[in-house]
């Protein structure tokens, strides 16, 4: 099991913006062109995966199905995981296990310096990111090519993903155009997305054939085959992993399910939630090297299984968060990720999932603002397609944040006033209906503009101008039988 400390102190430097969170949000904030790609990105994948849910009756259904795989999985970790182990070996895979984020990078750049590389292909992989594998391969000197379309555009940028999906989804096409015409020997002619693509394709085909590594990650690990299962739309990830001598899967422990059955059922779920398409254009099965009689396929085929705090989970409180099947629904409904983007997280998995993992990867200290990062309204749980308690989870950290004397003294102080006046109702209508009044006055089209202790939020946006009376003077008339002017029926 790991430590927080030793994967802070692996991989940290290669992973955690080192501003704050809230000069990050800031800088996001007052960024136009990063509003525009994030309204772009997330506003249609919150169109296309309700048109998926609708024309999918049995959703519900298939949710509860996905709930219980994973949470028959996590309760028999240990048996599916060594389950695996045996398949993947009987099938002539090599299985190694990797207890943190550095153990797990030292491992892949071994096994790549044993056959000699001097060129790597990465398909995306977000468990990769998660343990600095891009950076540990750009300091040992080898030449990585990321094939992903979008990570291409990231490596490029030099940049970090900012979606778990769309990791370049921080980038606008016409961005996007002047970095092809900057790099790209044959950059394209025509401004469209079609001519964009072409010469990404033109730009990576041969790198993919003069490749000596193919590193990929897995949505699934199939215990009681040894297989891995990896979902694409671009075809990237199968010519990737095919003409390379060597594959190297990394993924984390907790993308075990028990066959290829169930993977099935996960994957009705995965697509829509994550794409809003009922399937996606590719999925393959990888299971050992290349045996007599293939025609393609690696020579040597390895599998890196990576804890680096997965167990701790187990243990802090933290389960349910090992359901997550990536999909990035919830960063997609989140008000807050909507507004900021990913970068502004600071970590590998932005949005609400990542206000739950950030904390355990890089220690509650370093992440503390980000379980705070969220108004708790629920809609990264609605959404969620194994019904993870997002919100749950984000006040638990909240909780063991403030146990911990992690809150600033203002931020105590502050709750100290509201708990002392909460506790006293005349005191707290009392100061209700004065901050209602000295509201009021700043009052302008119903909204507030400007306002002394409110300028952090009135910067970025208005703030709405409170109604006539509180919602306490209005619930006390509806029980009375009386009617409030302009309160909802």
């Amino acid at each position: 099991m790991s430590s927080t400390s030793a994967t802070t102190t692996d991989v940290r430097h290669a992973r955690v913006h080192p501003l704050r969170f809230q000069a990050r949000a800031e800088a996001a904030l007052a960024d136009p062109v990063l509003q525009i790609a994030i309204e772009r990105t997330t506003g249609t994948a919150e169109r296309k995966r309700a048109d998926a849910v609708e024309g999918f009756p049995q959703f519900d259904k298939a949710r509860v199905l996905g709930k219980r795989i994973k949470d028959h999985v996590i309760a028999n970790l240990d048996h599916y995981l060594l389950a695996f182990e045996r398949n993947a070996i009987a099938s002539g895979a090599k299985v190694h296990w990797a207890s943190t984020a550095g153990e797990a990078s030292r491992i892949v750049i071994g096994l790549c310096r044993d056959a000699g590389a001097k060129r790597v292909t990465r398909s995306k992989s977000m468990l990769g990111e998660e343990i600095g594998l891009p950076h540990a391969l750009d300091e040992a000197g080898i030449d990585r090519v990321e094939t992903d379309l979008a990570e291409h555009i990231v490596q490029l940028g030099g940049d970090t993903p900012s979606h778990i999906i769309w990791p370049s989804m921080h980038r606008t096409r016409e961005q996007v155009s002047a970095m092809f015409h900057a790099s790209h020997r044959v950059p394209h002619g025509e401004e469209t997305i079609e001519a964009m693509v072409d010469s990404a394709r033109r730009e990576l085909r041969d790198k993919f054939f003069s490749s000596d590594v193919a590193i990929s990650g897995a949505n699934f690990l199939i215990a009681d085959t040894g297989s891995t299962c990896t979902v694409t739309n671009e075809g990237n990830a199968e010519l990737t992993t095919s003409p390379p001598r060597v594959h190297i899967v990394t993924a984390g422990i907790e993308k075990l399910v028990p066959s290829a059955s169930h993977a099935m059922a996960m994957l009705r779920l995965l697509v829509r939630s994550a794409t809003g398409g009922d399937i996606t254009q590719y999925t393959t099965l990888h299971r050992g090297p290349r045996q007599p009689g293939d025609r393609d396929g690696p020579e040597e085929f390895h599998i890196v299984l990576v804890d680096n705090g997965r167990t701790r989970m187990l243990k802090e409180g933290l389960k349910e968060m090992l359901r997550c099947i990536r999909c990035g629904a919830c960063m997609n409904h989140c008000v807050v990720f909507r507004q900021i983007g990913g970068h502004a997280y600071g970590g590998v998995y932005p949005g609400p999932m990542g206000a739950v993992l950030t904390p355990v990867f890089d220690g509650l200290e370093a992440a503390r603002d980000l379980p705070h990062a969220c108004t708790l309204n629920g809609r990264c749980r609605e959404v969620c397609p194994v019904d993870i308690p997002l919100p749950t989870l984000m006040r638990g950290w909240r909780d063991r944040s403030w146990r911990e004397g992690l809150e600033p003294p203002a931020a105590r102080i502050g709750i100290g006033f509201f708990a002392f006046a909460a506790s006293r109702p005349w005191l707290f209508h009392l100061g209700t209906a004065l901050a209602l009044r000295v509201m009021r006055l700043f009052r302008k089209n119903g909204l507030i503009q400007r306002m002394p202790l409110l300028g952090v939020w009135t910067r970025h946006r208005d703030f709405p101008a409170p109604a006539e009376r509180s919602f306490l003077a209005m619930y006390r008339d509806t029980q009375s039988g009386k009617t409030t002017p302009g309160a909802p029926r």
